[in-house]
Parts: C-alpha cells; sequence; structure tokens
C-alpha cells in the first residue's frame, strides 16, 4: 500500500472513530427469575448528547444503569463505549475507558473528610498503588485533583469536613465531584436531585451546566421540569423496554408518554 493510500486509510479511520456513538446498547436482557427487568434494549448516544432516560418506577432505568457499570451481568446483549465491548469487563476496567456514575443512594464514606472521599475515587484508576499505611492525604497529585473538583463543585470550603457534618445537598455535590474527578468521558447521573430542596436543586442543576459539552451525559430524573430542560433526546423505558425515543418535543407530544405515565 502506497503512502497516500495509508493516509487516506488513516483518515477514514479517524472519521469513523469521530462518528461512533459514546454510548451503543444493543439487544441487552436481564431477568431476575422469571421476571424481565430489560428486554431487548438497544439505545445509541452520540458524543457529548445530553440524553434523558425517563419511565415509572420499576421501569428498569437503575437496572440499566447497573449493567453499564457492571455492577450486573447482562443475560444477552451488548454495551459498547466508545466501540469498546464492556460486557466482560469488571468495573474498574470500564472507568479507565471513561465511565463514571453517581447513585440514586447516596455511596459515600460519613466519617471520613469530602477531601478523603474524592482522593479515595481517585485511587480507583490511579496507577499509584493502594498502602493502607499511608495517610490518604499524603497521595500530592490526588490532593491537588481533590481540592481542585471540590472547588469546581463548591465544596473548596469544606474539604477536610467530616461528610456526616454536611447538608444533604452538599453530599449529592460531593457524589458528583468524585465522579467528575475521573476525567469521564461518559457520565451516568441516577437522580442526581433526588431529595434535595428547590434552592438546592438550582446549585446541583445550575452545576450540571458547568459540565464540558465533550462530556456525554446520561440521566434519570424525576423532576421533569429541570429534565426536558437539560435534555436533548430523551428515552421512555417501560416494563423493561424502550417505549419510545425522539426528541424533548417528539416525546411531550406523544401519547404514548401519557398513557404510560398516567396510564390513559
Amino acid at each position: 500500500m502506497g503512502a497516500l493510500a495509508k493516509t487516506r486509510q488513516a483518515r477514514i479511520g479517524v472519521r469513523q472513530m469521530m462518528n461512533l456513538p459514546a454510548l451503543a446498547i444493543s439487544g441487552l436482557n436481564k431477568h431476575f427469575g422469571g421476571l424481565p427487568a430489560t428486554r431487548d434494549v438497544s439505545l445509541f448516544v452520540a458524543k457529548g448528547e445530553r440524553r434523558l432516560i425517563i419511565g415509572p418506577n420499576g421501569a428498569g432505568k437503575t437496572t440499566l444503569f447497573n449493567q453499564i457499570t457492571g455492577d450486573l451481568t447482562p443475560d444477552s446483549g451488548s454495551i459498547r463505549l466508545f466501540d469498546n465491548e464492556l460486557v466482560r469487563l469488571p468495573t474498574y476496567a470500564r472507568v479507565r475507558l471513561g465511565l463514571a456514575r453517581t447513585y440514586q443512594i447516596l455511596t459515600l464514606f460519613p466519617h471520613d473528610t469530602l477531601l478523603h472521599n474524592v482522593i479515595l475515587s481517585l485511587l480507583g484508576q490511579s496507577v499509584t498503588k493502594w498502602d493502607p499505611w499511608r495517610a490518604l492525604g499524603g497521595f500530592s497529585e490526588l490532593r491537588d485533583r481533590a481540592h481542585a473538583v471540590l472547588r469546581q463543585v463548591g465544596l473548596a470550603g469544606r474539604a477536610h469536613d467530616l461528610v456526616r457534618e454536611t447538608a444533604y445537598g452538599e453530599r449529592r455535590r460531593l457524589e458528583l465531584a468524585m465522579a467528575l474527578a475521573q476525567d469521564p468521558k461518559l457520565l451516568l447521573l441516577d437522580e442526581p436531585l433526588a431529595g434535595l430542596s428547590q434552592p438546592e436543586r438550582k446549585s446541583v442543576r445550575e452545576l450540571l451546566e458547568t459540565i464540558p459539552s465533550d462530556v456525554t451525559i446520561v440521566m434519570i430524573e424525576h423532576d421533569m421540569d429541570v429534565a426536558l430542560a437539560f435534555a436533548e433526546r430523551i428515552t421512555v423505558l417501560h416494563f423493561g423496554s424502550v417505549a419510545l425515543e425522539g426528541t424533548r418535543a417528539e416525546v411531550v407530544a406523544d401519547p404514548r408518554t401519557k398513557e404510560i405515565y398516567l396510564g390513559k
């Protein structure tokens, strides 16, 4: 193959990589006993897209996230992150490929400081080896990164406070900080506004708007006013299946949306 042909092939390869979806899910199935949790779910999310996943309780939304992150293993199907197959990879390997997540139920260490919680999240993807006899504050590069991300979410002044001493809204922002600290390419947000007061919702919503546009975000959220304003495309799950998908205007106008939520 000549030099010109090789150059053309390389350019084609670059264009193909640029056009790859950030997240490509195909034929995903998961059963708990005889109960289907996800049924033949296919989902394609473009790089940099803001995607909203909605559906009534029990629709399979969090189960879908758990399969993407590796907390659950699907019975069948494919999950690809920038064309890397995830299904057989452990969670830590998925994180190193650019996947980060927040949880509907907070998963923090309440008796440790905010700073140490962020450092622990960074250790999971760092080449630095864990040393239980070494103080977390001694990991200088991770400490600096943790301080930076706490400033990003407005928690710089609470870095050395214990998590249990903070307000619930601050803990939500801390969990988001722990995800952002990992420089994710794909960020999964599982009800990031759950349990927040109106001022706290406003604060977290403004924070979400500061996330760089090249970070792909898939969000589950029940606050429809906030969620619809945030998302570019919406996927509606019902009984574990994709019931409909489209732009905000298309999904809101579709009578099936009302039927799924109101049973009418």
